[in-house]
């Protein structure tokens, strides 16, 4: 009975060895298969590090636009005569082209691209839609409804009388927009939003034509506004309309997270805790401050709104929480780059800023339409 049983365990042993053999591949390809687990954990990292590189290049490429925006016109002017126009300014030509013409520009630039650039990615973001921009909340058409009527019946004749009448059509516009697209159960839905705008500013822009086609030479006054330019605005526009971007870009970052839940679907989103009625009107009051303030400013700007968002996904992909701020880079540099261009590309003369940008905006827009790591909504 011993021997058997002494003879049995060896055999148990030897039965039990391929079992242990075999748990040792398993391990190892547990094993295996866990590193890129464990990978996987500091893998955001590497992305924050190219997210924070992408921002710092992108300051490096705002400060070479500034730069360039105050040498770059009729006259050159070199960096150390510019530096020295702003530290030390003097009555000499150079300084007054600087100070008084091409600073007030630039500073109105980097206002109107950072707040054009915003205003397109929230309205991407809250219709879900990467071809929207800005005027779909027809902003840009109250705005230039408000001016035309402003012309035609109050006699309104100065740029700098536009402001107030351009910024208060945006605004109830885009109120109206709203408040339309608010009927029914559904509530303001994003396809509600971007049928009632485009319809509205289909008939607004229809009338504000008419008008100018009934007076031609009252309105040839306000064809450079109507264009989208940067040059001979009033003194005091930027101040004017700094308040009203600060406000839109702290709406535009308290929405981001929300918009973040948003893109998966409202249903998740309200699941997550995220109260889709209050998210809509906060982006619809952001877009409202941010583009009324810029187009009143400088007149109706395409292709800012619409282009920008799409580079900023581009480079640091959807979330809203990095969108946001890099549109607030971007954007000006854009704006800034296509000014510069319109200076250099007509040698008696210039192109307005609102030409310049579809020009450049078209074929890059294309571009990124058609690359392949073109980010998602």
């Amino acid at each position: 009975m011993a021997g058997p049983l002494i003879r049995h365990r060896p055999d148990a042993e030897s039965a039990d060895q391929p079992r242990a053999e075999e748990t040792a591949p398993g391990s190892a390809d547990a094993a295996a298969t866990a590193q890129p687990r464990a990978d996987a954990t500091p893998a955001p990292q590497p992305r924050r590090i190219t997210r924070l590189g992408a921002m710092t290049i992108a300051v490096v490429m705002l400060a070479i636009a500034l730069i360039l925006s105050m040498m770059v016109g009729a006259t050159r002017i070199s960096p150390q005569t510019a530096v020295q126009a702003l530290l030390d300014y003097d009555l000499s030509p150079e300084h007054i082209a600087i100070v008084d013409l091409r600073l007030p520009r630039t500073v109105l630039a980097v206002g109107a691209g950072a707040a054009l650039a915003v205003a397109g990615a929230l309205m991407q973001g809250l219709t879900r839609n990467p071809m929207a921009d800005p005027g779909l909340l027809g902003v840009n058409a109250g705005a230039g409804f408000a001016v035309t009527l402003a012309v035609a019946f109050l006699g309104v004749t100065r740029i700098e009388q536009y402001l107030p009448f351009a910024f208060a059509g945006a605004v109830v516009s885009a109120v109206l927009v709203y408040a339309i697209a608010n009927q029914g159960r559904a509530g303001a839905t994003p396809l509600r939003l971007t049928l009632v705008g485009l319809a509205l500013g289909a008939v607004l822009g229809g009338i504000s034509r008419t008008l100018a086609l009934m007076d031609v030479a009252t309105f040839d006054r306000m064809r450079f506004w109507d264009a989208g330019t940067l040059v001979d605005r009033p003194a005091g526009t930027f101040t004017a309309v700094l308040p009203w971007l600060l406000l839109g870009v702290l709406i535009a970052l308290a929405c981001a997270s929300s918009l973040n839940s948003m893109s998966l679907g409202e249903d998740l989103a309200r699941s997550l805790g995220v109260r889709i009625g209050l998210t809509r009107c906060g982006v619809v009051a952001a877009v409202t401050l941010l583009c009324g303030a810029a187009t009143a400013a400088c007149g109706p700007l395409a292709f800012i709104g619409l282009m920008v968002p799409h580079i900023v996904r581009w480079i640091v992909g959807p979330d809203y929480r990095w969108v946001i701020p890099m549109c607030l880079l971007c954007g000006p540099t854009l704006l800034l780059l296509a000014d510069i261009a319109g200076r250099v590309m007509v040698s008696n003369g210039e192109l307005q800023v609102g030409i310049v940008t579809p020009l450049l905006g078209a074929p890059l827009l294309v571009f990124l339409a058609h690359s392949r790591r073109a980010r998602p909504l």
